[in-house]
């Protein structure tokens, strides 16, 4: 943890480290596959979008002051908290993406550390986050270990960005790049039994690319980082052919590709927690 960024916050009324809380993670796939994240940091920050402050918007109460960004991963949803003037915590498994966290926001606490066992202090947030990431948690556990630093009536966000595959360019990019967190119509993320209310926002938006930068973008995906040279080049080679001779594009040409935030909203029960 960056001292400074400690000091900063302990100062700002976030409580310091509680010390490992809750279980590990339990799916060997998921932990399998949350390991591809575990370097690449600068990669990842560089070529992966960014969040609408839209979503944030929506999720943010009104009087909330602090929140918990978990899975924060480089910052991406966390510079949303931290524009809008929330005392920031953020944790993740991975230190190497912490690192550029900590580089581009050194007040924010940042901790090692997963949803499901945060190392952060009971009833401290009004809100947590998990931004591109639930569904690298085993959902059950996470709930208990969020409504446990969450403050009364605190609210859990859960944040995806995802390729707007309704239309046939886009569903089609999203196959060869094997987007693979695309959700099916009907979606609804599982929950705890701590939470009540879940609600659902959605933004459409474009991110400006070109055929080079969405190759990056590829090459930080799950798949192609745990695939081996072979499967990585075809994968390549397939997109060079969508890019430049199916859709024509030049090299460099700018590209406006769509976007769909989706963001889900619940809030912690108080009292007993339903059997």
């Amino acid at each position: 943890m960056s001292s400074q960024g400690g000091a900063a916050n302990l100062a700002a009324g976030i409580p310091g480290p509680a010390g490992p809380r809750g279980p590990k993670l339990a799916a060997i796939r998921r932990l399998e596959l949350g390991q591809s994240f575990q370097d690449g940091g600068e990669h990842y920050e560089r070529v992966r979008p960014g969040y609408p402050g839209d979503s944030a918007d929506w999720l943010i109460p009104a009087r909330a002051q602090t929140a918990a960004d978990l899975g924060a991963g480089t910052g991406k949803f966390t510079a949303l908290l931290v524009e809008r003037g929330l005392e920031v915590a953020a944790v993740d498994p991975s230190a190497d993406m912490l690192k550029q966290l900590r580089r581009a926001y050194p007040h924010v606490m940042a901790l090692e550390g997963t949803a499901e066992a945060t190392g952060l202090a009971d009833s401290a947030f009004d809100v947590v986050s998990v931004a591109q990431a639930w569904h690298w948690c085993e959902p059950l556990a996470a709930s208990t270990e969020i409504a446990r630093i969450l403050r009364p009536h605190g609210v859990l966000g859960l944040i995806w960005n995802q390729l707007d595959t309704s239309l046939p360019w886009v569903h089609r990019l999203s196959r060869i790049m094997h987007a693979g967190d695309v959700h099916k119509p009907g979606f609804r993320p599982v929950i705890g039994p701590e939470f009540e209310g879940l609600e659902h926002h959605v933004t459409a938006w474009q991110d400006a690319l070109t055929p080079e930068d969405i190759m990056e973008l590829t090459k930080s995906r799950s798949y192609y980082l745990r695939a081996n040279d072979a499967t990585r080049e075809k994968v390549l080679g397939n997109l060079k052919w969508y890019l430049y001779d199916h859709l024509g594009h030049a090299p460099g040409e700018a590209i406006g590709l769509p976007y769909v935030t989706q963001t889900w909203q619940a809030f912690k029960i108080q009292g007993p927690t339903p059997l």
